[in-house]
């Protein structure tokens, strides 16, 4: 606004001066041509009075002055320029007028033929200063001023009033703290960006409020899985060095081995975890995955019947080592809860790859088929993951599912649990 302010007094100026200008030449002119009508009836006197100007000159064909104006009687000549032949009248812009020398004048003349030859009139006024006048210029900055001060006053009223949302979800969020997650930010009651940045950081919030009490839950359960075992061995190492000859070491070692085995899995199951968190990034390699199926299944010896439908040619892109840890911790999950038989089906469908793992146990609710993938479920009967897992192998492959841009769920089947693998084909 000073700016533009700056600008409009400026063109203001520029403006009203030319005005003001073309004004007092017309004042020279009128006064001059008054002294000339004068000169041609013959009724010119040495002393000219009654004109709107302060300073006219009659001169007459041998350059001397013979009428002026009281300022400038006795004065001489106030300039020498003339008009040419072709004009009537001259005009410039003269500092150096006798009487006048700290002021510059504004000064026209005027030739007027005479029998004896050309007589020439000089009219002369003041030149409008750059200011045109002080009270001009006053009102000029003073309107200006004022212009700027109820601009100054209503941005700052409307940016306070504006930012005051931003103020309230900065201090909020400086209140927020890691044990004090529920808080949110307080939402405008406007449709702006400020809202809906407002309502980001309150989803962010939520995210983090979701994660955060993830990652609790899951470290009090990992610290009580982990503790279980090693309580465990410690109890039956102590008793055996409290009764050495009535202790069994044989038993107790082959004991001791297989809460070590648990404890490596739960540590094994831990880590990959941490890694998937984590972002680490894996490879991406085109894989057949009926072969990779293949090839993990004739690995391992299973207590049950595996029934295989295998398709050929249906690819994937994704890291070898992880895609068969999902495949292994799907079997193994339904190798514990198969009555006598698990089936895995490998197939392609609608432009993905399908992976699916079916066993003849009890089965999952329904209510309960999302409630499996989260970290440490404990499920009644059957599925409890006392029955010999970590509780952590089924979210581990969905995990790695998802991060395959895939997704994996518990899907109806008319006997025992069917898991469904969904991954983007490579042959699109």
């Amino acid at each position: 606004m000073g700016l533009i302010c700056a600008a409009g007094i400026a063109v203001a100026l520029i403006g009203v001066r030319d005005l003001a200008t073309g004004d007092r030449t017309e004042q020279i002119s009128g006064a001059s041509i008054k002294v000339v009508h004068l000169l041609r009836e013959g009724r010119l006197t040495p002393i000219l009075t009654g004109l709107e100007v302060p300073a006219v000159q009659v001169v007459n064909a041998r350059g001397r002055v013979l009428a002026a104006t009281p300022e400038m009687a006795g004065m001489p000549r106030m300039a020498d320029f003339e008009p040419t032949e072709a004009e009537v009248r001259a005009q410039r812009l003269r500092c150096d007028i006798p009487g006048y020398e700290s002021e510059c004048m504004l000064v026209m003349s005027f030739r007027v033929h005479q029998p004896e030859g050309d007589w020439l009139v000089y009219g002369a006024d003041h030149d409008v200063p750059w200011y045109v006048s002080p009270v001009f210029s006053t009102m000029l900055v003073g309107g200006a001023l004022l212009l700027v001060l109820v601009t100054t006053a209503g941005t700052y009223r409307t940016t306070s009033k504006t930012l005051a949302p931003v103020e309230a979800i900065r201090s909020e969020l400086d209140e927020i703290s890691a044990t004090d997650l529920g808080r949110r930010v307080p939402v405008p009651p406007y449709q702006d960006e400020i809202r809906r940045l407002a309502e980001s950081v309150n989803r962010t919030l939520d995210r983090l409020e979701t994660q955060v009490e993830k990652q609790r839950r899951f470290a009090s359960d990992a610290s009580h899985d982990l503790r279980s075992p090693i309580t465990a061995m410690r109890t039956q190492v102590e008793d055996a060095l409290l009764h050495p000859g009535d202790t069994d070491w044989i038993s107790l070692v082959r004991a001791q081995l297989g809460s070590l085995e648990r404890l490596e899995a739960l540590v094994s199951d831990l880590l990959m975890l941490a890694r998937l968190d984590a972002g680490a990034p894996s490879r991406r390699d085109r894989l057949d995955l009926s072969e990779l199926v293949r090839g993990e299944l004739d690995r391992r010896w299973r207590r049950v019947r595996v029934v295989r439908k295998l398709q050929d040619g249906v690819e994937v892109l994704g890291d070898r080592l992880r895609l068969a840890r999902l495949l292994t911790n799907l079997v193994d999950n339904a190798e514990r809860h198969a009555g006598t038989e698990i089936c895995v089906t490998v197939g392609d469908r609608d432009g993905h790859a399908v992976l699916e793992v079916l066993d003849d146990g009890a089965g999952i609710p329904p209510d309960q088929r999302e409630v499996v993938f989260q970290r440490f479920t404990r499920l009644d009967a059957a599925r409890s993951r006392d029955a010999g897992g970590t509780g952590l192998g089924l979210p581990i492959a969905r995990e790695i599912a998802e991060e395959h841009g895939g997704s994996l769920t518990v899907e109806d089947s008319p006997r025992g649990a069917r898991f469904v693998a969904r991954f983007p084909s490579a042959r699109r």
